[in-house]
């Protein structure tokens, strides 16, 4: 037994342990606030002074301010909208400009929304969160802001025509409410309704909306009328409209939990059900249901492998037709990570061995064909496509070496670059490379390697993720790259098990009881680079956030001797309570339920909570997060270090009062948390 545990009753339902820093998860409280200004300060003075750390401030605030880099754009009827953050906007503007202009080196740019001069007229600490601009007429728009970086969002309905908010628009107090338009007069709207007729709540359990109604302009929204309804222990419910000319639909969904959704056509007052498999990615366009099953797919006497991508002919599908079109056939190096239409194509994105690969297919013919003009050995996304009216197409492309560029073209056509980031370190001899490190099991687990090529061994930083099928590709490294690599340092991502690098079994193999296999994938990477001689235990450090923080959690506490510093950003860390704190009752389905006696036993090991003690020896640790994220709930990073101090080990903790999930509201604050995390490695790690 660890030394923070409780006993279990007769029936064996867990309790909850006698938790002495419960009173850390009261968000705002003062208390708990005055305990985070008492820690900020010493790290602070401590970390947050000297050359080192002013340089490397600086160097990443360039990075995010500079004017030189990509305005990158969304086509919205005959104007493409941006949304910008410099020195001189550090909230944003939210503009738009002609393609025509946006292909000079200087655009005119018409600017919206300034966030910077509405937050001081309002005198709020607004951060945009978005805007859903209403088709065709792409006058009136949705406009999503956030107190402080929250998840939660106030949301107003604005008029581009005359840059005004709409007098009897449509507007929703701060929640975490979902909003889509289906006409001028006319939205879907999802948000906390209060206390319904039956005693039960309007939200899930995780805080998302369940209940969806038609609210009409001009009147209460306590006379909007419900048009569809989850349960409360869904994640959450919605509905939207899709205005596709031609093929105008209404469309609902219940995520019964994260990777598992309940589809639907709504037609007047019926739901016709969709009858895919729940945990399958699916999408109607037009004629065709394009379906991505996550686990193997029966259908007649076919079976379709976890990541193939079939589409059928919808009409025929809701009738009880099952003949699928196979796109896409995954195998052991190749996955499907994306696709995108425009109006005569489809854009598949895959994967081989984590590295981009683009195919072609016409709509109807789905006879794949290579796509010409785009860079090889690089990271290829489709920015944004207007499937409704045309072929155009804007990509981006970037290598950890090569700054990012961003194309523009007609789909099945060849692209042209029309935008170029500078450089922002020296990478004529900066050198990536793929390598694979064995797991426990066998499993080969590929991580890349970048570095100078004059450095052959040396401190060295380890990132990883390994959650919700979420990959790591290559990609510009414009901070990591200044901060660390040109610095001399070497930098790994590791593609370990959980995330979607090939494909849903990637993820599926790593959740719940199998949930050891991403952190035996992170330590085999952090054995093979001290094997391979690329550093040594007290040179390698690791750095994650969110789910990558409980990453850090797990290797704090079970690899303690593998590390000579982490970096724990605004992390999981007490699995015995994370699905009570905000959003984490949607996580259950990847981690598992706590409640559960079953469950909990293949938990508790990688809860890393429940597993400090005061006899380890821990590598140095810097642990941050955010008061404003209303996701991964800051009781975690407050109760880790609350803990570690009292059994005695000194640790360094940040706590940013604002800035979100993300942790930082604005470019500046994002700059000083990045020169922290960067300075304390140095320290920990460094020759210097």
């Amino acid at each position: 037994m660890n030394d923070f545990s409780s006993a279990e009753p007769a029936d064996g339902t867990p309790t909850q342990p006698d938790d002495p820093f419960i009173w850390l998860e009261d968000v705002t409280g003062d208390r708990a606030l005055d305990w985070v200004r008492a820690h900020n300060q010493p790290t602070v003075d401590d970390l947050g002074t000297g050359d080192r750390f002013v340089t490397l401030e600086a160097e990443a605030l360039e990075v995010l301010d500079t004017d030189d880099r990509i305005p990158y754009v969304r086509r919205r009827g005959e104007y493409l909208y941006n949304f910008w953050r410099d020195a001189a906007n550090p909230k944003g503007l939210w503009r738009r400009t002609t393609l025509d202009s946006y292909r000079t080196d200087s655009p005119e740019w018409d600017v919206l929304i300034d966030v910077d001069a509405l937050a001081a007229d309002e005198d709020e600490n607004w951060v945009w969160a978005g805007a859903t601009v209403l088709r065709p007429e792409y006058r009136h728009a949705l406009v999503s802001l956030s107190r402080g970086g929250a998840d939660a969002t106030v949301i107003r309905e604005f008029d581009i025509e005359t840059r005004s908010w709409v007098a009897d628009g449509f507007v929703l107090p701060e929640n975490k409410s979902s909003i889509g338009w289906i006409d001028r007069d006319t939205v879907y709207v999802g948000t906390d309704f209060g206390v319904q007729p039956d005693g039960s709540s309007s939200l899930t359990t995780s805080g998302y909306p369940r209940i969806t109604k038609r609210w009409t302009r001009g009147t209460p929204l306590s006379d909007a009328v419900e048009v569809f309804a989850g349960l409360v222990d869904d994640v959450s419910a919605g509905a939207g409209y899709d205005s596709t000319p031609g093929y105008e639909r209404h469309f609902a969904s219940r995520a019964t939990d994260f990777f598992n959704s309940l589809r639907y056509e709504l037609r007047d007052s019926d739901a016709i059900a969709i009858d895919v498999p729940t945990d399958a990615h699916s999408a109607v366009r037009m004629d065709w249901l394009l379906v991505m099953p996550r686990s193997e797919w029966v259908v007649g006497e076919q079976t379709f492998a976890p990541g193939s991508l079939l589409v059928f002919d919808y009409a025929d599908f809701l009738a009880g037709g099952r003949d699928a079109t196979v796109l896409f056939t995954p195998d052991a190096h190749t996955s499907l990570a994306d696709y995108s239409f425009t109006r005569s194509h489809l854009i598949l994105t895959t994967l081989r061995d984590v590295q981009t690969e683009i195919t072609t297919l016409p709509l109807g013919d789905w006879a794949p064909t290579e796509t010409p003009g785009l860079p090889e050995l690089a990271t290829i996304s489709v920015l944004d496509t207007d499937p409704d009216e045309t072929d155009e197409i804007f990509w981006s492309a970037s290598s950890f070496t090569t700054p990012p560029s961003l194309l523009y073209g007609q789909s099945g056509a060849a692209a042209e670059v029309i935008k170029q980031s500078p450089a922002f370190f020296d990478a004529e001899d900066v050198v990536a490379e793929q390598r694979f490190a064995t797991s426990d099991d066998g499993t080969a687990v590929p991580y890349f390697v970048v570095r100078r090529s004059d450095v052959t061994s040396g401190p060295t930083l380890l990132y990883g993720y390994g959650g919700f099928e979420n990959s790591l590709t290559p990609g510009y490294m414009a901070i990591a790259g200044r901060g660390w690599v040109a610095r001399g340092g070497i930098y790994v991502i590791a593609n370990i098990r959980g995330g979607g690098e090939y494909g849903p079994s990637w993820h599926t193999q790593a959740q719940k009881a199998g949930r050891h296999k991403v952190y035996e994938d992170f330590a085999s990477v952090a054995k093979a680079l001290v094997a391979e001689g690329l550093t040594t235990a007290q040179q390698l450090g690791a750095q994650g956030g969110s789910n990558g923080g409980l990453l850090m959690g797990v290797m704090l506490t079970r690899y303690p001797e593998l590390f000579g510093a982490l970096v724990c950003q605004v992390p999981l860390i007490d699995m015995r309570r994370f699905h009570l704190l905000l959003a984490g009752a949607s996580w259950m389905a990847e981690y598992g339920d706590p409640d559960d006696p079953e469950q909990w036993a293949f938990m508790e090991p990688f809860s890393p909570y429940q597993n400090l003690r005061a006899d380890a020896e821990y590598p140095q640790l810097l642990v941050t997060t955010s008061t404003r994220d209303d996701r991964v709930h800051p009781g975690h990073a407050r109760k880790l270090v609350a803990r570690l101090e009292e059994l005695g080990h000194d640790v360094s903790y940040y706590e940013n009062i604002e800035g979100g999930h993300g942790g930082a509201a604005d470019n500046k604050q994002a700059a000083f948390k990045s020169a922290l995390a960067y300075e304390f490695l140095w320290r920990a790690l460094g020759d210097e």
